[in-house]
């Protein structure tokens, strides 16, 4: 769609499908809902309402009460805080060098955590738990395919596999139950808040050392935030030598 195109006019003043892109570009994630025909159209009659009651301020001269005068000083003073904060800060940046001898000083303690990768099977009885894990164990179904066929879980479309996890993402019961257990082995039921869990052990891996290619970017955002945290302190201090501080 022409970004310049006129989709409506409030008083005399356009309104472009750009300023629709915007408005639904500043929504963030939740703007995906109205990037379709209908959430344009939706989007587009707020907009128009906006510049209605736009006129009507500009009629009433709203821009010149007291009240607005008041709160528009406020939304001012805090905008140029803000910026003036950002300026002090802007030029905070941290090279590779920087990040890589971090992480050759702290490497001991930059480890992965323990991991495991299961699969379950998530019903609403402990009998029903129970009556799946002997057709499992006596041959009659694999536990992909039970999984498959009784999981409550969306993970049943894949057999029931959740995919790797580290210790403290699961509710504890089927947290402690995972690392406790052998690779391959399967045991349940497991109660939790869900229901009854049958889990196989697909895979564990050990803590084990960090890449400095896999951690730099969180490096260099660590150290980009501790850089302007000094910077940010080091302009308060010359601030309050500019500006003597009088706290009564």
């Amino acid at each position: 769609m022409d970004q310049l195109q006129i989709l409506a006019r409030v008083n005399g003043h356009p309104i472009t499908s750009a300023e629709v892109d915007a408005a639904i570009i500043q929504m963030g994630a939740n703007g995906q809902r109205y990037n379709n025909p209908e959430g344009r159209r939706m989007v587009l009659e707020q907009l128009i309402n906006k510049k209605l009651f736009l006129a009507d301020a500009a009629k009433n001269l709203y821009e010149y009460d007291p009240k607005f005068k008041a709160e528009f000083q406020k939304l001012k003073e805090e905008m140029l805080a803000n910026f003036a904060i950002a300026k002090a800060v802007e030029g905070v940046k941290v090279t590779d060098d920087e990040a890589k001898a971090f992480f050759e000083e702290n490497k001991g303690e930059l480890v992965s955590g323990k991991t495991v990768n299961a699969s379950h099977i998530l019903v609403d009885s402990e009998e029903k738990a129970t009556d799946i894990l002997a057709k499992i164990n006596a041959g009659e179904i694999s536990f992909e395919d039970a999984a498959r066929q009784n999981s409550s879980c969306p993970s049943s479309e894949q057999g029931g596999n959740l995919g790797e996890f580290t210790r403290g993402q699961m509710v504890p019961e089927f947290d402690e139950a995972c690392f406790s257990m052998a690779v391959g082995e399967i045991a349940g039921p497991v109660k939790t808040q869900f229901g009854f869990h049958l889990i196989k052990l697909n895979d564990k891996k050990e803590a084990a050392p960090i890449a400095f290619e896999d951690i730099a970017d969180q490096i260099k955002e660590k150290l980009v935030s501790d850089k302007q945290q000094a910077a940010y302190k080091s302009k308060i201090n010359q601030l309050k030598i500019l500006y003597p501080v009088d706290i009564l």
